[in-house]
């Protein structure tokens, strides 16, 4: 079912007819001096305070100042606005010509407020009121190549108006799946990650380490790896549009404002429901001031019914980071050797110290996983190499694919040789993957995990169960278990890898 589009318009900021030139005016006199007020409103307040008090004395002309006052701009009567010929004629216009407009010039205003402030108020109006938090403030930018680098650009943006985010008109030039890569679930949102566990500022002019801008759009182009930095005009010719119904870790909700893409537009990633009742969800964000994940309404906080869910064409099943149904295929594909080494800072560096931490590496880390390589990750990588077995060149501490291969997909021994899910001395209990502990997911293992946290002491967020489907209680559970172990940061983000599994059921 379609979602009706409303938009709403505003007469241009500088609008000369004598009724937006008075709601302007009157707007400005109406702020106080510390909400950037003209400082001679408030000595004409003050001064009306005085004017309405002689009035009484006086027999009742403060009624006439009153109006004056607070209608600054040319008051309007039978014939138009008045003019200076209108002065005494019985209109009541002269109790303001002889006292409030008087008085307003005493004080530095005058019939006209400075023209500074109100053409700065009045672009404050045409910009639409400031969005309490936590709605978002997104202005974003177009699309451009990663890092922004010159150069042949993308294709070009959508025709204006098409409107994205509306579900009413397509944009034009869909991408073709064939030319996308191809990612899986967990890995879309591990990606989403590493912008929350970084702390990444977010700006529509800089660029992050891995070369996406870093604003909304931006972030879902790096979570789903495009080729390119996008915006929420553009984000639907990669994805196909689903009900809200169908949503799964790793889809996104839209909102384009063809009207202003600057106002309201932006895009969240969906990671999961919080609960069984659908109405909130758990969204990984770019917004100021930082990459954010919270449980957030369905679908937002403003502009709630505006909001379309898309899925990205790419997305394929299986070969989930840490196992799943093919462990033997790695989630996220070789980088390449360029992206490890001295001097190298990128967010593949990040999900490397990550995953070696997860494999019994937190030791050589003092300040966790960061996207600048290190000697830690060096020594961590030759740990974990010299546990498969492997001298000389094969331990060099750089990681080349088969290295990569084995930390993604959770094979191979551990550093102190504990097993992954793909080794030969996997634990007896076998780790399945992480594919089976994620938002949506239900199924033995889970209950099987539950159970087992439960046993081992840490089952304390359970309100009922465990159960077969996976929840927030069972990642806090998890939290708790790995943090017991002296594990922090994406070491302990709540969700079990082969060492975590390794550890609760010996």
């Amino acid at each position: 079912m379609s979602v009706p589009v409303f938009e709403e318009f505003e007469p241009a900021a500088d609008c000369g007819c004598p009724g937006c030139a008075q709601q302007r005016r009157g707007l400005a006199l109406g702020l106080p001096v510390r909400a950037g007020g003209h400082p001679a409103a408030h000595g004409a307040r003050r001064a009306l305070v005085l004017v309405t008090a002689a009035g009484v004395v006086l027999g009742g002309g403060g009624a006439g100042v009153a109006t004056a006052l607070s209608h600054p701009a040319e008051p309007v009567g039978p014939k138009g606005p008045f003019t200076p010929a209108d002065a005494g004629t019985g209109t009541g216009r002269s109790a303001g010509t002889a006292l409030g407009m008087d008085i307003g010039r005493d004080a530095g205003a005058g019939t006209n407020m400075d023209t500074a402030v109100l053409r700065e108020r009045s672009a404050a109006d045409a910009a639409g009121p400031v969005t309490p938090w936590p709605g978002p403030e997104t202005p974003q930018g177009g699309r451009e190549p990663l890092h922004g680098a010159p150069g042949p650009g993308p294709d070009p943006s959508p025709t204006p108006g098409t409107g994205t985010g509306t579900g009413t008109t397509p944009t034009t030039s869909q991408i073709s799946t064939g030319t996308l890569r191809q990612t899986t679930r967990a890995e879309i949102i591990n990606r989403a990650k590493l912008w929350v566990t970084a702390q990444v500022p977010y700006s529509m002019e800089k660029y992050w380490s891995d070369g996406y801008r870093q604003d909304c759009s931006g972030y879902i182009s790096m979570a789903w790896n495009l080729r390119s930095n996008e915006w929420t005009g553009s984000l639907d010719r990669f994805a196909e549009r689903i009900d809200r119904t169908e949503l799964q870790p790793g889809d996104i909700l839209l909102f384009h404002n063809p009207a202003n893409p600057t106002r309201g537009s932006h895009v969240t990633i969906f990671g999961g429901w919080t609960d069984y009742t659908h109405t909130s969800y758990i969204a990984y964000e770019q917004t100021k001031p930082r990459t954010r994940k919270q449980a957030t309404p369905m679908a937002y906080w403003e502009n709630s019914a505006r909001y379309v869910a898309y899925r990205y064409k790419g997305v394929v099943s299986g070969g989930t980071t840490g196992g799943g149904s093919n462990p033997t295929t790695p989630a996220t594909p070789y980088p390449g050797t360029a992206m490890f080494g001295p001097g190298a800072n990128n967010a593949y560096v990040t999900q490397l110290g990550q995953l070696l931490i997860e494999r019994g590496g937190k030791k050589y880390y003092s300040k966790g996983a960061g996207p600048k390589w290190g000697d830690a990750d060096r020594r961590a990588t030759q740990a974990f190499q010299l546990a498969q077995g492997w001298k000389g060149k094969e331990a060099d501490g750089l990681p080349g694919p088969q290295t990569w291969k084995l930390l993604v997909s959770g094979g191979g021994k551990g550093i102190g040789g504990s097993g992954g899910s793909g080794g030969s001395s996997a634990n007896a209990t076998g780790f399945p993957g992480r594919g089976y502990f994620r938002p949506g997911q239900s199924n033995a293992y889970v209950e099987k995990l539950g159970k087992q946290l439960v046993k081992r002491g840490f089952g304390k967020h359970y309100l009922s169960g465990p159960g077969p489907r996976w929840t927030e209680a069972d990642r806090r559970n998890v939290e708790a278990f790995q943090r017991a172990q002296g594990w922090r940061g994406g070491a302990a983000d709540g969700y079990p890898g082969p060492e975590t599994w390794r550890r609760l059921f010996r």
